[in-house]
């Protein structure tokens, strides 16, 4: 299977997964004019079971090191598939929320609180997990980030001077999402042989912890969205027959997103072998930077907004930016 084979290869990794984790909710947004979020998911869920299949039987089944995806499924042990599992069903909780939060709030609220939150709970758990880096740096640049959290959020109040239900349900949608997706990533990495190129029995390669991290996903789907369809945050129930009146665009739109994050997923579990869990999995999430920058200067969802919002903005793009700079020398 294909293995990174030094720290820098994984940081270039890890900015891919960056780009890819911050623009995949553009799909979501051509589709939001005519399809529904709840609608969406099930394409984007799709997307990415797909593209970690294709990953498997390609980048996963070739060379000489590690252990092919077929003959790593066929050894691994209960315990290895439950907790990539448990990944798949913790991030599913968290994303969907993240959707819901992106459909009422905006990318350049829901990402950088959301995914803001996430990275710094995901950065102490895999940390302590696996200690690799300088605690210091590493730390200091959480610090930053968890700042920038706080001058979106402090954005977003001034944006919206007449608040209302709806502006509060995103940005507290974006915090529930945040805490429960800084969990997830510490599953599948446990899943995981820590050496990629030195197999372990029982447990699985990074290629099949995805597949399988994709299935906890497609399977608690049908728990998670169906119920968010028939008590839906926004606007009235939605129905199984209205996916199918999706058009084809409509549908390859949702299942491209799904590939999209699949990427950013699948390069971050690589990257996480040279940069360890934490560094690979915080400098992923610098998605936040991205996803606001599409969502401020090409959605425009800070227009309007009062005299000084901007200059807010500007300086929490600058703290995330800074941060994740200490994540990447901390190592």
């Amino acid at each position: 299977m294909f293995i990174i084979s030094s720290y820098s290869l994984a940081v270039i990794f890890c900015i891919i997964t960056m780009l890819c984790w911050g623009s995949w909710a553009n799909t979501q947004k051509l589709a939001a004019s005519t399809w529904r979020f709840e609608l969406f998911y099930w394409d984007y869920v799709l997307g990415i079971l797909i593209l970690s299949l294709l990953f498997a039987f390609t980048l996963g089944s070739m060379g000489e090191g590690g252990r092919s995806f077929l003959n790593d499924l066929s050894q691994a042990d209960s315990g290895s598939i439950s907790s990539a599992l448990l990944g798949g069903i913790l991030f599913n909780a968290a994303n969907i929320l993240l959707v819901a939060a992106i459909s009422i709030a905006g990318m350049s609220v829901a990402f950088p609180v959301g995914i803001g939150l996430a990275l710094v709970v995901g950065v102490v758990v895999n940390y302590l997990d696996a200690p690799i880096g300088n605690s210091t740096l590493l730390f200091a640049g959480v610090a930053l980030v968890a700042l920038a959290i706080l001058l979106n959020a402090n954005a977003y109040r001034k944006l919206s001077t007449n608040t209302g239900v709806v502006s509060t349900k995103g940005l507290l949608l974006s915090v529930i999402a945040g805490l429960l997706m800084g969990f997830f990533y510490k599953y599948v990495a446990n899943s995981m042989f820590p050496d990629f190129s030195n197999p372990i029995a029982g447990k699985l390669s990074p290629y099949t912890a995805v597949v399988i991290f994709s299935l906890g996903i497609l399977v608690s789907n049908f728990l998670f969205n169906t119920y968010l369809m028939k008590k839906p945050f926004i606007g009235t129930p939605v129905s199984f027959s209205t996916y199918f009146t999706g058009s084809l665009k409509t549908h390859l739109v949702g299942i491209l997103g799904g590939m999209i994050w699949c990427v950013g997923m699948s390069f971050s579990i690589l990257a996480s072998d040279k940069a360890g869990p934490a560094i690979s999995y915080g400098l992923g999430q610098g998605a936040t930077i991205v996803a606001a920058i599409w969502g401020i200067y090409i959605w425009k969802e800070f227009q309007g907004a009062p005299k000084g919002v901007q200059g807010i903005l500007n300086l929490m793009l600058l703290c995330y930016i800074v941060g994740l700079g200490l994540i990447i020398y901390s190592r």
